[in-house]
């Protein structure tokens, strides 16, 4: 079987605009959470949320692309160049058709609907740009991954909500462990905190309303959570087969060494009762990665910080981990970040590789009071140096779609 390793890394959060600036906001226990800027917000039940900050388009495309881009796509081409620079490839002594991309999305380009939708209503049809549908549609991140960089390879786009990331991640190994690709771009982004997307999440009563303290909103497994902070930004990893990667004597982060997907088939927003959905795509990519639970050293959880969804993680680790979770480390991301959405298992796959680079498990930070029922260890508050050579990472989205990607570390 071909190995795939992580070779390059690419991202943007609200805590850092870049992977490694990212990674110190996690390690440290620095929040990205603040009262959102880019619309007036003080007319909706949540005023604050994830936003990227500072982020300049033009350091990655020029003026004119930019304008035809949506938001979602600038942040995903910017994070693919990010992760191809950061391997130290030069894609131009490869073979272009050799490598892929696959960047999904949850959302899309919404912002995009709504100023077109603003412009047909004050000046009518007429205005509508020629280049709003090409702008709004989900496959157009990947796209232009592949038009920028001239990439002919394999080539798509995954929406399944908040798993969107995970499952890009998962197919593109898929991809290059049936030979169809050698390199593989893949991950995801979003850019949905914008007036529509807020009143939509809004009117789900899935938003933390701790609007007299946003960073201390999202609080994975804490007992007083009260839903989610909705964030926006991008993640993309560089896969690479082992071999191609040995002959360029590249820098080896971690080897992916397994994927597991499931539905949970039960219910539009709320994860199945007692996390069946969720044990199944863990055990699945358990057995694909030929691991035991023994071997696993520490979980980065999906942890969105509400209510049913943490509690069924919770109860999904245990199915199984059985005894063994109670010693296990888990810790959310989300808790200093937000919710990424679509995006969201791009950024966490990076952080968890870094875990397994640095030995360092970032904290679960606002962990106050904790919940009997989300009773295993979180690693509250504080970062933990510790070991870690097989870790796994969780994604959950809306509609029952489970995704977890196994990672190791590199051993030749």
């Amino acid at each position: 079987m071909r190995r795939v390793v992580v070779t390059g890394v690419g991202a943007l959060a609200p805590n850092g605009n870049n992977a490694r600036d990212m990674w110190d906001a996690l390690c440290n226990g620095r929040s990205g959470i603040a009262p959102v800027t880019s619309f007036d917000a003080r007319v909706f039940p949540t005023r604050f949320g994830g936003e990227v900050k500072g982020f300049d388009p033009s350091k990655y495309v020029g003026p004119k692309e930019a304008r035809r881009m949506d938001r979602f796509v600038q942040f995903a081409v910017a994070a693919a160049k990010m992760a191809v620079e950061d391997s130290g490839i030069d894609l131009q002594r490869q073979d272009a058709s050799r490598i892929g991309v696959i960047v999904g999305s949850g959302i899309g380009g919404i912002k995009t609907i709504e100023d077109q939708h603003t412009l047909m209503v004050t000046k009518g049809p007429q205005r509508i740009s020629p280049f709003f549908i090409p702008m709004l549609i989900v496959d157009m991140a990947s796209g232009m991954i592949a038009i920028q960089l001239k990439l002919k390879g394999p080539n798509c786009c995954i929406v399944s909500a908040c798993a969107s990331a995970s499952h890009a991640i998962g197919d593109a190994y898929l991809t290059i462990t049936a030979g169809n690709a050698d390199l593989m771009l893949a991950g995801g982004s979003e850019a949905a905190v914008t007036p529509l997307g807020f009143a939509g999440f809004c009117a789900l009563k899935a938003l933390s309303t701790r609007n007299d303290d946003p960073a201390g909103a999202s609080r994975p497994f804490e007992r007083d959570r009260d839903g989610f902070v909705m964030a926006e930004g991008a993640g993309v990893v560089l896969l690479e087969e082992l071999g191609h990667a040995r002959r360029r004597g590249a820098r080896i982060y971690a080897e992916l060494i397994g994927y597991g997907a499931s539905a949970d088939a039960y219910h539009m927003t709320a994860p199945a009762p007692g996390g069946e959905g969720a044990a199944a795509c863990i055990g699945m990519a358990l057995r694909n990665a030929r691991l035991s639970p023994a071997d696993v050293d520490y979980i980065n959880a999906h942890g969105t910080s509400t209510q049913f969804n943490d509690k069924c993680e919770t109860l999904a680790v245990k199915a199984v981990f059985g005894d063994l979770a109670r010693a296990l480390p888990i810790s959310s991301n989300k808790s200093m970040f937000g919710h990424l959405l679509g995006a969201a298992g791009g950024v966490e796959l990076i952080s968890t590789v870094f875990t397994i680079t640095h030995g360092v498990i970032p904290p679960t930070i606002n962990y106050e009071h904790p919940d009997p029922e989300c009773d295993l260890d979180y690693v509250p508050n504080t970062a933990r140096e510790q070991k870690v050579r097989v870790a796994i990472s969780n994604s959950f989205g809306f509609g029952g779609h489970n995704a977890t990607l196994a990672v190791r570390k590199f051993e030749a």
